[in-house]
């Protein structure tokens, strides 16, 4: 049994722990943040990160920083992060991957709901359905019934259990349907291939698509999301066009080592949430086929649920590899 003493200098500790943890969220940040970014400079997450970060370092009143650690799909930086102090100086820039790369890296070395506190999502974005002109199929429901009464589709994949991969792999599961994958080693070679009619379809991301098939030269059935794109207004869902409940999006969000004070995670939250209503921050996503998407920590926790139960037995039954 505690005698009264000690139940008093425990209940005091707690206290005085209490007030540290919220003189320290009082002054936060009074240095330099870094954002860590799990891929090289320049694709779709470093474009939005770096927007982001600029956005953040002037509501904050100091700089964050973005840092590019790329490597094995994301999972160095990812595992860096996650062992990185709690304190709110080391966030890092998550996208799907964070949910998914368990299911495809054995040693991934951090789980995704216990070793990460979320702050909130930032973006969606969609990949868009094409074929090439060559394949006799006008709409997604008539290219299920080719796949399943004609030899074999192939299809474009850029690998690694990404969303081009990942979304066709669901398609194929969903329709019923076989499909021969197709690896190549980023989306402007499969592109190629496609015009060149070496494959019979692919899932693009929506930028490098928009020109293609308005010239013509690739034909667009449907886009992947929950919604249709604002870059192709005119196409359906792959849900709507003929495969209920098929939904393939990419999330893009921020997330910190657990354990960081909650004061510092409801801070960066309310932050986030601020620029992202910014007047010019839905504009600038769009011109490369992604939309706002702000959320509570308690949201993008359970995005993150949703997307690993949701994906680990597709990557599963896909014999989705690391490479």
């Amino acid at each position: 049994m505690t005698s009264r003493p000690a139940a008093f200098r425990i209940l005091l500790a707690l206290c005085l722990a209490a007030l540290a943890v919220a003189a320290r969220a009082q002054d936060y940040p009074s240095r330099p943040i870094m954002l860590v970014v799990p891929y090289p400079p320049a694709g779709g997450n470093d474009v939005i990160a770096r927007f982001v970060a600029h956005k953040m370092s002037a509501a904050l009143g100091r700089e964050v920083i973005v840092e590019n650690r790329g490597g094995a799909g994301g999972t160095i930086a990812t595992r860096q992060v996650a062992r990185a102090a709690p304190d709110g100086y080391t966030l890092l820039m998550a996208t799907s991957s964070l949910a998914i790369n368990p299911s495809i890296y054995p040693d991934v070395g951090y789980d995704p709901r216990k070793d990460f506190a979320p702050i909130g999502l930032i973006a969606t974005s969609q990949n868009v359905l094409l074929v090439n002109p060559a394949v006799a199929a006008r709409s997604v429901q008539e290219l299920i019934a080719r796949a399943r009464t004609r030899p074999r589709l192939t299809f474009a994949s850029t690998g690694g259990g990404n969303s081009v991969q990942l979304a066709a792999q669901l398609f194929a599961e969903m329709a019923h349907v076989t499909l021969t994958q197709v690896p190549y080693k980023g989306n402007g070679p499969a592109l190629s291939d496609l015009l060149g009619g070496h494959v019979d379809l692919m899932f693009s991301p929506l930028p490098g698509a928009v020109g293609l098939v308005r010239d013509g030269k690739v034909r667009a059935l449907a886009v992947t999301g929950r919604a249709r794109s604002p870059l192709f207004a005119e196409l359906p869902t792959v849900a709507e066009a003929g495969l209920p409940g098929y939904d393939c999006e990419l999330h893009y969000g921020i997330v910190v080592p657990a354990g960081v004070p909650r004061p510092i995670v409801e801070k960066l939250n309310a932050t986030l949430r601020a620029v992202l209503a910014e007047s010019d921050v839905a504009e600038h996503f769009a011109a490369f086929g992604a939309e706002v998407s702000s959320s509570t920590p308690e949201a993008y926790a359970a995005d993150i649920a949703a997307e690993e139960t949701k994906w680990s037995p597709i990557v599963r039954n896909a014999g989705v590899k690391a490479e």
